[in-house]
């Protein structure tokens, strides 16, 4: 018996992705244009990953790739105004894949750093098949909005408390965006070097608890 073809698997591959941005699209479209105006996804063509190793990752990046080449496979995509390019990576293409992820679980630092991508809109992880459904597309698609709109929000606010600091807040923002944990946790402190609840937060490398923790030092809350 013959399992599925690769052009198959990558037609299933390509459809999930446009219904995890349709989902985000969606949840999106129901703010204020400025604020669409502040999700990456929404703003300039990106490059989505979708690297086979013991589990599929699916990755968003601004990031510039190389052109593809030998067996790699890349698909232009367009879907309600947004724009990426599909970029299909395995074991064959990049051997380094096949020992990116232990037999402890996914490892999505592990697959970045062989691929190469530093800074990310968002990284998924599914199970081929089981996973690969409009369902959990969906529901993706949705959370990721979600989280990136409450993301849009704190910044607007921690800009209005952080006095002549705009400038660093924007550093803040681009690198909670581009997923650069540490280097968020240390523009934070910059911003509240007062505050231990941020320096415990920036030490935990949690960037939504950073970002509360901020607001909340800006405001004199705490």
């Amino acid at each position: 018996m013959t399992g599925p073809r690769p052009e198959d698997l990558r037609a299933s591959m390509a459809d999930y992705v446009r219904n995890v941005h349709a989902a985000y699209l969606r949840v999106a479209s129901t703010h204020p244009p400025a604020v669409q105006g502040g999700l990456e996804l929404l703003v300039a063509p990106f490059t989505v990953v979708a690297a086979g190793a013991r589990n599929l990752h699916v990755i968003a990046t601004g990031q510039s790739l190389a052109v593809p080449r030998g067996q790699e496979v890349a698909w232009e995509q367009e879907q309600d105004g947004m724009e990426w390019t599909l970029r299909f990576l395995d074991p064959v293409v990049l051997p380094a894949l096949a020992g990116a992820e232990g037999t402890e679980g996914a490892n999505p630092a592990g697959v970045r750093r062989v691929i190469g991508v530093g800074s990310h809109h968002y990284h998924l992880v599914v199970r081929p098949g089981s996973d690969l459904t409009s369902h959990h597309a969906t529901h993706a698609g949705t959370g990721l909005a979600n989280a990136h709109l409450a993301a849009a929000r704190d910044y607007e606010a921690i800009r209005a408390h952080a006095g002549g600091d705009a400038g660093l807040v924007d550093e803040l923002a681009a690198a909670d965006a581009a997923g650069l944990t540490s280097a968020h946790g240390l523009v934070a402190c910059a911003l509240a070097p007062w505050s231990d609840s941020v320096k415990a937060a920036s030490r935990a490398g949690d960037r939504k608890e950073v970002r509360r923790a901020l607001l909340t030092a800006l405001r004199g809350d705490a």
